[in-house]
C-alpha cells in the first residue's frame, strides 16, 4: 500500500527554511513507516516557486528529489511560475483532437447535432477546472478561443458567417464570457452565503 498523492507545501525563503523543510520531509516518512504507508521515491518530485525561493536540494530515504517545472495534478497543469499557458494549450490540444475525430466521424452537421457533440466532447476540455486556471494572457484566451472557432465552422450552412455571427445562430457565447459569467455566479454566491 503507498500513500497517493501527499503534497507537502512550505515557504522557503532562505537555507533555513530549506532545513526545516527536509525535516518535514524526513518526520512524513518517519510517519509513513509507522502506518506501513510508503512513498514511492521514484514518484516523488520537489517543484520551485516564486522568485525569492533558493531552490534547495532535498532527499527522500537516501535519494535526491527530482526537481521539475511542471506537473499535472487532477488533470490540471501546474508550473512553477503559476501561469496557466500550459494547460491552455494543453486542454486547447485534447479539445482539438476531440474535433478531429468528430469532423472524421460525421460527415453532416445540423445545428442540433453540432450543439449535442460540441457540448459533450469539445466544451468540457476547454472548461475542465476553469476557476483554478482561468487565463489572463491574450494569447492563451486566443488558444482557446481557436478550438471553439474552428468548431462553429462544421456547420455547412454558418461556414462562411463571421465568427461573432455563428455564436449568436448556434446561441452559444465566447468562452471568455463563458467564464466571466462563471466567476460572476461564484462572486454572487460567495457574497449571499449561498
Amino acid at each position: 500500500m503507498f500513500a497517493d498523492d501527499t503534497k507537502l507545501f512550505s515557504s522557503v525563503n532562505s537555507n533555513d527554511d530549506v532545513q526545516g523543510m527536509q525535516k518535514d520531509i524526513d518526520n512524513l516518512l518517519e510517519w509513513s513507516r509507522t502506518w506501513l504507508l510508503k512513498f514511492n521515491t521514484a514518484k516523488c518530485k520537489v517543484m520551485h516557486m516564486g522568485y525569492n525561493n533558493p531552490g534547495g536540494s532535498y532527499k527522500m530515504n537516501g535519494a535526491a528529489l527530482e526537481e521539475i517545472e511542471s506537473e499535472r495534478d487532477l488533470g490540471v497543469y501546474i508550473t512553477n511560475d503559476c501561469k496557466p499557458s500550459t494547460q491552455c494549450s494543453k486542454a486547447a490540444q485534447k479539445a482539438m483532437n476531440s474535433l478531429r475525430v468528430i469532423k472524421r466521424t460525421f460527415k453532416h452537421f445540423d445545428q442540433d447535432a453540432f450543439q449535442i457533440l460540441y457540448r459533450s466532447y469539445i466544451r468540457p476540455h476547454l472548461e475542465y477546472c476553469v476557476p483554478v486556471w482561468n487565463p489572463g494572457l491574450k494569447k492563451d484566451i486566443t488558444t482557446l478561443e481557436k478550438v471553439q472557432r474552428r468548431a462553429t465552422k462544421l456547420v455547412p450552412e454558418l461556414k462562411d458567417l463571421q465568427y461573432e455571427e455563428r455564436l449568436e445562430a448556434l446561441g452559444l457565447f465566447t468562452l471568455e464570457t463563458r467564464r466571466l459569467r462563471g466567476d460572476l455566479i461564484e462572486v454572487y454566491k460567495i457574497m449571499n452565503g449561498l
